[in-house]
C-alpha cells in the first residue's frame, strides 16, 4: 500500500511556484515582443520613411484628405490605419512616428490608436480564423467590412469625446 502511495506521488504534477509561473510570463512576453511587436513597429517606421521620402505620403494624404477630415485628421493619418491593417503594433508605431514628425496632433493619434486596436491584424486573424475554419465565403466580405466600419466608429466616438472635453480632436 505504501509503494501505491509513493508511486501514486511521484506521478502527480508539482505545481509550479509563484517565481517559476512569472520567469514563465516574463519570458512568453519577451518572445511576443521580439518576434511579434518589433518586428511590426520597424516595418511601420520604414513605411513611413520610405513614403516621406518619395513624397508619396504627401501626395496621398492630399488626396485622401476629405475622407479622413470625417473624422478630424489629415489625409497622412491612413498610413497609420493601412499598417493596422497588418498589425495592430505596426498601426500604432507608424501613428506615434506620424506624431514625432509633426504630422499629426496628440489629439489626432489620439483618434487613431483606438483604430489600430479595433480593426488591427485584420489580414492574419482573418486567414488564421475565417479561411482555416472554413467559414462560407458568402460572409468573408461581412467579416472583412465589420472591423473597418467598427473602427470608423470608434474614430468618430473618440473624436467626439475629444471635442466634448475640448481638446479639439
Amino acid at each position: 500500500m505504501a509503494n501505491q502511495s509513493a508511486t501514486g506521488m511521484d506521478l502527480q504534477k508539482v505545481k509550479p511556484s509563484v517565481v517559476e509561473e512569472f520567469v514563465a510570463g516574463a519570458k512568453k512576453g519577451f518572445y511576443i515582443g521580439a518576434e511579434m511587436i518589433a518586428p511590426a513597429m520597424v516595418l511601420a517606421y520604414v513605411l513611413i520613411q520610405f513614403l516621406d521620402i518619395t513624397g508619396l505620403m504627401q501626395s496621398v494624404g492630399k488626396i485622401l484628405q476629405p475622407v479622413m477630415a470625417i473624422f478630424g485628421l489629415p489625409g497622412e493619418a491612413v498610413f497609420a490605419l493601412v499598417a493596422a491593417f497588418f498589425a495592430k503594433a505596426a498601426g500604432c508605431a507608424t501613428a506615434a512616428t506620424l506624431y514625432s514628425k509633426g504630422a499629426i496632433t496628440a489629439a489626432q493619434a489620439t483618434i487613431l490608436f483606438p483604430a489600430c486596436v479595433t480593426m488591427g491584424t485584420l489580414i492574419g486573424h482573418f486567414v488564421r480564423i475565417v479561411i482555416v475554419s472554413n467559414v462560407n465565403k458568402k460572409w468573408h466580405s461581412l467579416l472583412i467590412c465589420v472591423p473597418l466600419v467598427d473602427a470608423a466608429v470608434v474614430m468618430l466616438l473618440t473624436r467626439l469625446v475629444l471635442n466634448v472635453m475640448g481638446l479639439n480632436g
